[in-house]
């Protein structure tokens, strides 16, 4: 009888232990990982900024968050004539390190189609990584040790969910705004195209957001939702982007295309118009049915789409939108991929990859990569430089 226990004891064990290790298999397939070493500096919040926001008109008033959770938090805030140039500075708490640029409240939308050869660098789903951003782009030789762009002419493609799950958000957008600057003087672009966080902060869905955003709303006696709202100035910036753009022959979106996309009667500047105007609208259906209800969806929508990967999907459902607009390959993000790689028949690259975080470890270590774009030559841009030719 003993010994038939310790053999049904010894089956169960090595069922479990099977499953176990089944279903840890199938998580690090799938992105999971354990997370340690979490630094305290996460949710330090002095020096935190800037905030600016549209007191009237014609006034900006600019915060800067000064003190600590022992002796209290006080706002370092000083206003601005709307049409003036504003010095600021972005400080970042993990190795006390800031950058400084100039603040300019006039946003135009970018333009959509880009035709030029140069070479195009594209990242995507960074996810409040300012670190682990900025590592990257020197690491690929965009900027140099002291931030100063280095990329030339080329093109850096933000292929959207800058925002949420992590705590340097504020840092990542102004270092973007401040590169977008930088690589204007040298002749090159920065094409911050919108994923569905950017949306969600934008209509107030902080969810996914940390807490110590939540915390930072209250500091400057607001409410999360008012952060990137149409009365902050990062709000507007972000409400000015794209959702779309085709460079050099290639669509760049954050989540993909649709094939009924294909059939509705609009120009690639037509749908970013279009889904401009919608930005600080929740995603939920229309009382009136229309075909224009595919870009807005959160299943079909460009900031949504996830079919390219879930979806059991032809070829010619993925060529339709690529010949209507003339495209030789769509570059998506939003979906995670084990690495950056291609998909039918090498139309579509999925280049949302999970990023190692700036305040705490994972296990697996993560490790950034993004696409490089050479002419006709399409390669994995790693974390370290290294560049690695797709098939």
């Amino acid at each position: 009888m003993k010994t038939r226990v310790l053999r049904y004891l010894k089956h169960m064990f090595i069922t479990i232990f099977g499953i176990a290790i089944i279903a840890i298999l199938f998580g690090l397939y799938h992105g999971a990982s354990a997370s340690y070493a979490h630094n305290p500096k996460k949710t330090a919040f002095d020096k935190d900024g800037p905030y600016l926001f549209y007191k009237n008109d014609s006034t900006l008033n600019v915060n800067y968050i000064r003190g600590n959770k022992n002796d209290g938090f006080y706002l370092d805030q000083k206003e601005y004539s709307a049409n003036e140039s504003i010095p600021a500075s972005c400080f970042f708490h993990l190795d006390s390190t800031q950058f400084n640029f100039t603040i300019k409240t006039h946003f135009k939308s970018p333009q959509t189609i880009y035709n030029d050869d140069e070479k195009i660098l594209a990242i995507s789903d960074i996810e409040s990584g300012y670190k682990t951003f900025r590592d990257f782009l020197i690491h690929n030789n965009v900027i140099d040790k002291n931030l100063n762009w280095t990329f030339g002419k080329g093109h850096l493609v933000l292929l959207g969910d800058f925002v949420d799950r992590g705590f340097s958000t504020t840092q990542v957008l102004w270092f973007i705004y401040k590169l977008e600057q930088d690589a204007n003087t040298k002749g090159g672009q920065v094409h911050f195209i919108i994923g569905n966080h950017e949306l969600k902060n934008m209509y107030g869905d902080y969810q996914s957001s940390a807490l110590k955003y939540t915390f930072v709303a209250s500091i400057l006696g607001k409410t999360q939702a008012n952060l990137y709202d149409s009365y902050s100035v990062l709000g507007n910036w972000i409400a000015s982007k794209n959702v779309i753009e085709s460079i050099n022959g290639n669509l760049f979106v954050h989540g993909g295309l649709h094939k009924d996309v294909a059939e509705l009667d609009m120009t690639l500047e037509d749908i970013n118009t279009f889904l401009r105007a919608s930005y600080y609208k929740a995603p939920y259906p229309k009382p009136n049915k229309s075909k224009t209800d595919v870009l807005l969806s959160s299943k079909t929508g460009v900031c949504w789409y996830r079919g390219y990967f879930r979806d059991d999907l032809l070829q010619e459902d993925i060529n339709k939108p690529l010949n209507k607009f003339k495209a030789k390959k769509i570059i998506v993000g939003h979906t995670i991929q084990s690495k950056v790689k291609s998909h039918y028949d090498g139309k579509v690259i999925g280049i949302d990859i999970s990023h190692s975080k700036d305040y705490h470890k994972n296990w697996p270590n993560k490790k950034s990569e993004g696409l490089l774009i050479e002419g006709d030559s399409y390669f994995r841009a790693l974390n370290d430089g290294e560049k690695i030719e797709l098939k």
